[in-house]
């Protein structure tokens, strides 16, 4: 189950970067609301994240959730915020991703 968690909460790490990016785009009541997200975004993914490491090893989990996190967040910024992929990104994130499950796999 904590490990259900701890993907959520890599989740929610994309989430309050996309809010990051969008508030970036924006202006006045709309950035702050952006904004806004951003920290209720991030509260979620931090608790969650304390809440996964009470049963799961502090480095494997904290390693995953941000390793979740920034490959969620760059396939964002390549299908949302239009950011160029080229070869050696996608293979850069591909060993991230590989990373990942190779700690999963490797934790008890």
């Amino acid at each position: 189950m904590n490990w259900l968690l701890l993907v959520v909460a890599g989740l929610f790490e994309v989430a309050f970067a996309f809010c990051l990016g969008k508030a970036k785009e924006s202006a006045g009541n709309e950035m702050y609301l952006w904004y806004l997200g951003f920290l209720l975004t991030l509260a979620v993914s931090m608790a969650l994240l304390v809440k996964a490491t009470q049963t799961l090893p502090i480095g494997t989990a904290y390693a995953v959730w941000t390793g979740i996190g920034a490959v969620g967040t760059v396939l964002v910024g390549i299908f949302v915020f239009n950011e160029p992929t080229t070869f050696l990104r996608l293979l850069f994130l591909s060993t991230l991703i590989m990373s990942i499950i190779g700690l999963k796999a490797v934790s008890h």
